[in-house]
């Protein structure tokens, strides 16, 4: 795997971990913030996110989920 495949990789994993966890805020606040680990301030951050910010911070080359 090339170092441009792995951050295209990354990306979308970004991508989707984001906007997976902005429906998750959302629909049940209290179940994200237990499932993915978030504070409230982050989960503020991220359920106010508009489309273009959140491809712009999925953009990175830092994998932005964690494993738990």
């Amino acid at each position: 795997m090339t170092n441009e495949q792995m951050l295209a990789e990354i990306r979308e994993a970004n991508m989707t971990y984001l906007m997976l966890a902005q429906n998750l805020i959302r629909q049940d606040r209290s179940e994200a913030l237990f499932r993915l680990g978030l504070s409230e301030d982050a989960a503020d951050l991220i359920a106010t996110l508009s489309p273009a910010q959140i491809l712009k911070i999925a953009s990175g080359n830092m994998l932005l989920c964690r494993f738990r």
